[in-house]
């Protein structure tokens, strides 16, 4: 979508009218500031971090409103189950996970069947642990979890206060923002209690992608003695600082300068600017749609599961992520890899992590399989689930989690209970 010098124009006063309306919150005027406030948290809950201009919306808000209430008692996105767990991060945060074992009879650890079968401890199996991005959680993974569900051991888990997980606890109690650092312990934490022994594939989306790298940098060792396939879907290892999000570099900056401040006058009076957003649900939605997909014919129903998710993070949530995005930089870390097989995979249209930024990963590791997918954005992995979903069973075989003839259904099982 072409963005003119008007619309760069208009970026800007809306820049000026949210920062206007965090001074006017912190004044106590939060009425008249919280329909601004709505706009400008679709804005950041998408990933954008920056104002945008979106196409007029033809269909009634009424009608709207239907569709999405029909589509979230229709859709079964999102409903896949495993077997719940919890770890415990350095700081006290509880982490929620789920697995999906080769097993469903055996839980989260199929060890004790095994010896019970065998007489003897066999080698555990490969276990496959997915990362999720940032205002998501483990339901992004939908597709490639309905199709890998009795295939491959899986955990999928909800970083530190999204999804089921538990609120940071070193943000509400030292008030101070996550960092990548801080997630990539919280990966090991999972890890340890999830799959204590065995080889692993760590795959991250976005920011989990990042998790992954912080893990690699925090523990090489753990990199070296189990990690045998690493995918990388979406992600970047720095310089987050000059992404433009297809927008004037202007309004850009302008955003950039003023976000910070903005972000964190809203968090202190999140029930409030929670209503601005549901009163802007329109607006949010096609900024969620725009900065998500590019694709045409997206879903619908696919489209309303990954707003569902987005929406569900609260403002201050949001707030207490976004730093941690300028400051990271693991480029270093992607050397702990080498030699293994890795996936890298990118939407050539995505606005939040560009391609770019896949191509460069892929540049210092050479050996890795460089998969740029046409017509697709940030989330390719719900976009086009089969092509993820493949690649991904390749990366499995290769890695040696799979049987080189493993045969994987693109969408697999719907089901909310066991294995596909």
């Amino acid at each position: 979508m072409h963005v003119s010098e008007s619309n760069a124009e208009a970026v800007a006063a809306a820049v000026a009218s949210a920062t206007e309306a965090a001074t006017e919150a912190a004044a106590g005027g939060w009425r008249r500031a919280t329909g601004i406030a709505g706009v400008a948290i679709g804005v950041v809950a998408a990933g954008a971090a920056a104002g945008v201009a979106i196409e007029r919306l033809t269909v009634g808000r009424g009608m709207r409103q239907k569709a999405r209430l029909a589509l979230d008692s229709t859709g079964p996105y999102g409903g896949l189950r495993g077997t719940p767990g919890k770890a415990y991060a350095e700081d006290g945060t509880e982490l929620y996970y789920e697995v999906d074992d080769l097993d469903p009879e055996a839980g989260a650890d199929p060890a004790p069947r095994r010896r019970r079968l065998f007489g003897r401890k066999a080698p555990a199996p490969v276990t496959v642990v997915f990362s999720h991005g940032y205002c998501l959680n483990q339901d992004s993974w939908h597709f490639q979890r309905a199709a890998l569900r009795g295939v491959v051991r899986s955990v999928y888990w909800d970083q530190r206060s999204h999804g089921r997980s538990g609120r940071g606890v070193a943000q509400t109690r030292d008030d101070r923002p996550v960092s990548i650092e801080e997630l990539g312990r919280d990966l090991k934490a999972v890890i340890d209690a999830a799959a204590p022994e065995g080889p692993i594939v760590l795959v991250g989306h976005s920011m989990g992608g990042m998790t992954v790298m912080a893990l690699a940098d925090a523990f090489p060792d753990l990199v070296r003695e189990r990690v045998v396939g690493v995918a990388l879907v979406g992600t970047s290892s720095g310089r987050l600082g000059e992404v433009n999000f297809g927008l004037p570099v202007a309004g850009v900056n302008a955003v950039r300068r003023v976000l910070p401040g903005v972000l964190r006058a809203l968090g202190q009076r999140a029930e409030l600017v929670e209503r601005g957003r549901r009163a802007t649900a329109d607006l949010f939605a096609g900024i969620i749609k725009r900065y998500s997909f590019a694709s045409r014919d997206v879903d619908p129903a696919v489209a309303r599961f990954a707003e569902r998710m987005i929406e569900s993070t609260p403002i201050d949530v949001v707030a207490e992520y976004y730093p941690a995005f300028n400051d990271h930089d693991k480029t270093e870390a992607l050397a702990h890899f080498a030699g293994l097989p890795v996936l890298v995979l990118a939407g050539v249209r995505d606005l939040v992590t560009p391609s770019e930024h896949s191509e460069a990963i892929a540049d210092l590791l050479p050996d890795a399989e460089l998969v740029l997918v046409p017509d697709a954005g940030h989330l390719v992995m719900l976009e086009h689930p089969e092509l993820v979903t493949d690649r991904l069973a390749d990366l499995l075989a290769r890695a040696g989690a799979v049987p080189a003839a493993t045969t994987v259904d693109g969408y697999g099982s719907t089901s909310s209970t066991g294995p596909g």
